[in-house]
C-alpha cells in the first residue's frame, strides 16, 4: 500500500528561507519616488519618521566598518546599522526623488563633501564615523539637548574636552518635549568607550499615543533588525548614561 504524501506549506515556507536567508527590504527608485512626491508638503520631521518606518525590519548590518563603506556604496538598504539608518532617512527626508537623495548624501555624509565615480565613493574615509561629529557638524540638524532638559557636563574624548547632554532621568521626565524627527544620540559611559567614541547608539523618534523609538536594533557580532519600540521602555533598559538630540526644524 502506498502512503500518500501531503503538501506542507509550513515546511516549504522553512526550506525558503533556509535557502535564500537574505530577502530584500530595499525599495527601489521606482517605490522611492512613487513616496516621495506626496510627501513634499509635509514637515521634514514627518518626513524623516515616514522613511524610518518604511525600513522596520530590515535586518542588522554586521560588517565592521558598515557594508556600504566596504562596498564604496551611497545606497546600501539591504542591512542597516545605526548610523546608516540616520544617514538614509534623513537623505530621503531632504529630497525630491531618488537622484536628488544621491547628492544630500555626498553633502551630509561626510566631513567636507563625498566624491563619487563611477557609482562608487572614493573618499570615505573623509566620512562621519562618530555620532558626536555628526552633531557638532549641524549637517544633521541643529542640537536641542538642552531645550529639552537640564543637560549635565560629562569628559569628552577625541579632543572634546567635554560634552553636555541630557541624562537619562531628564529625558524620561521630559519626554513630551520631543518631537516626530527627533534623532538621539545615545552617550557612552566613559569606562565603555573603546575606541574614545562618546556617541555609542542613534535612532529616530515618532510620535503617536506616545514616543517610540526606530533604530536599527542590534550587533556587529550578533545581528538583529530595524525596530520600533516605546521610548520609556527603551530608557529604562538602555546601557548609555544619557543622550544628545538634534532636530530638523
Amino acid at each position: 500500500m502506498k502512503t500518500r504524501r501531503f503538501f506542507n506549506p509550513v515546511f516549504l515556507f522553512f526550506f525558503v528561507i533556509l535557502l535564500f536567508p537574505q530577502i530584500c527590504f530595499a525599495l527601489t527608485d521606482e517605490e522611492i519616488q512613487k513616496f516621495q512626491s506626496p510627501l513634499k508638503d509635509r514637515t521634514v520631521g514627518e518626513r524623516i519618521v515616514f522613511w524610518a518606518e518604511k525600513f522596520i525590519g530590515t535586518p542588522y548590518d554586521q560588517d565592521p566598518m558598515g557594508e556600504y563603506v566596504t562596498k564604496a556604496a551611497i545606497v546600501a538598504d539591504e542591512r542597516m546599522d545605526c548610523m546608516y539608518l540616520t544617514f538614509r532617512v534623513v537623505e530621503l527626508a531632504l529630497s525630491r526623488n531618488p537622484e536628488e537623495a544621491i547628492q544630500v548624501a555626498l553633502e551630509r555624509r561626510f566631513h567636507s563633501k563625498g566624491l563619487l565615480k563611477d557609482g562608487k565613493v572614493l573618499n570615505y574615509e573623509n566620512r562621519f564615523e562618530y555620532g558626536e561629529d555628526m552633531v557638532t557638524s549641524g549637517k544633521w540638524g541643529r542640537e536641542i539637548t538642552s531645550q529639552v532638559g537640564k543637560t549635565k557636563r560629562i569628559k569628552g574624548s577625541r579632543g572634546k574636552p567635554f560634552v553636555d547632554i541630557l541624562p537619562s532621568n531628564q529625558i524620561r521626565n521630559r519626554i513630551e518635549r520631543v518631537k516626530n524627527g527627533d534623532i538621539l544620540f545615545f552617550i557612552k559611559e566613559i569606562e565603555k568607550r573603546k575606541l574614545g567614541e562618546i556617541v555609542g547608539h542613534i535612532g529616530i523618534i515618532k510620535i503617536e499615543q506616545e514616543a517610540y523609538l526606530i533604530h536599527a536594533s542590534g550587533t556587529k557580532e550578533k545581528g538583529g533588525e530595524v525596530k520600533k519600540v516605546p521610548l520609556k521602555e527603551y530608557l529604562l533598559k538602555m546601557p548609555f548614561v544619557g543622550i544628545m538630540i538634534t532636530r530638523f526644524d
